[in-house]
């Protein structure tokens, strides 16, 4: 991974920096990880912040928040809500404690944003203030970098995790079902596990419902509609070695495939695996868990 030349300007400051990639994200805490996001840092957040839930966004507006929550409630795998911020609300629910000044700010908190207009991709931004507004909803929807960490824990490899990659996502064939004006295909993400290890991984990962649970597909990708692993719609190819199976989940990227189908008039999302990293605990334990169910 390396850090982006893009920096977030304080007008107080005459001569910003960019942060440096920290040596062991997985150490920080939430709020150090934000912080540096915040001041400009650009990176995936695969391995950051080891026990703490990662999450999917997208802010669209208050017209069609209905359609966006019925959305949700139809195709829960690939979009379980986590919260709901009100109209214009950037701070608030899991993006922090009890002291609402500590909370994240869903506008520049995240390592990299997409602008949608009409559907189209017409930025890619550390800072999204420039294009807020206040009729925005914003939801927040579990991610499956949660369970990564449980995942080796089990002793069960990620293997691009282990590369310093992104993981692949690739949309498929599959259609969601639709909700008022929203429409559009599955988009899954990919992990490539050794024979031997496949129930484990879907074992771990089925308490994992907020953070799209088990498995969607196990084996030939054609039987989703992909025609190259090789090739990610969003994310780095995949890492596969010899013995691994091709294990497919539901990905929080669904919601930025239904809006390039759909063509809100606008929409901001973050960019794919540069997740909102919460303060929520989702550790092994299911005692100390707040998402993981025994």
């Amino acid at each position: 991974m390396t850090s982006s030349t893009d920096t977030k300007r304080d007008p107080t400051s005459l001569t910003p920096t960019t942060p440096l990639l920290p040596h062991d994200p997985a150490a920080l805490s939430p709020s150090e990880a934000r912080t540096l996001f915040a001041a400009g840092l650009r990176a995936p957040t695969t391995g950051w912040c080891a026990g703490h839930a990662q999450a999917n966004i997208i802010a669209v507006p208050q017209v069609l928040a209905f359609d966006m929550m019925l959305f949700a409630q139809r195709n829960p795998k690939p979009c379980p809500i986590l919260d709901v911020l009100d109209a214009g609300e950037t701070r608030g629910g899991v993006l922090g404690g009890a002291d609402l000044a500590s909370h994240a700010d869903i506008r520049t908190d995240i390592p990299l944003y997409r602008i949608f207009e009409h559907g189209e991709l017409v930025a890619e931004v550390t800072d999204a203030r420039e294009h807020w507004r206040d009729d925005l909803v914003t939801f927040i929807v579990g991610c499956s970098l949660t369970a990564e960490h449980p995942l080796l824990d089990a002793g069960v490899p990620v293997r691009h995790l282990t590369a310093g990659r992104t993981a692949p996502m690739y949309v498929t064939t599959t259609r969601c079902w639709p909700a008022g004006r929203l429409s559009g295909p599955l988009v899954v993400s990919m992990r490539a596990i050794p024979r031997a290890r496949v129930a484990d991984a879907v074992r771990v990962t089925s308490r994992y419902p907020a953070a799209h649970g088990g498995p969607v597909h196990v084996g030939d990708p054609s039987d989703l509609g992909i025609a190259d692993l090789a090739s990610p719609d969003f994310g780095d190819p995949p890492v596969i070695e010899e013995g691994d199976v091709p294990v497919f989940w539901a990905c929080g990227v669904t919601p930025q495939a239904v809006v390039m189908e759909s063509r809100p008039e606008l929409a901001i999302t973050h960019a794919p695996g540069h997740m909102l990293v919460t303060d929520v605990t989702d550790v092994t334990d299911v005692r100390d868990s707040a998402y993981a169910v025994p």
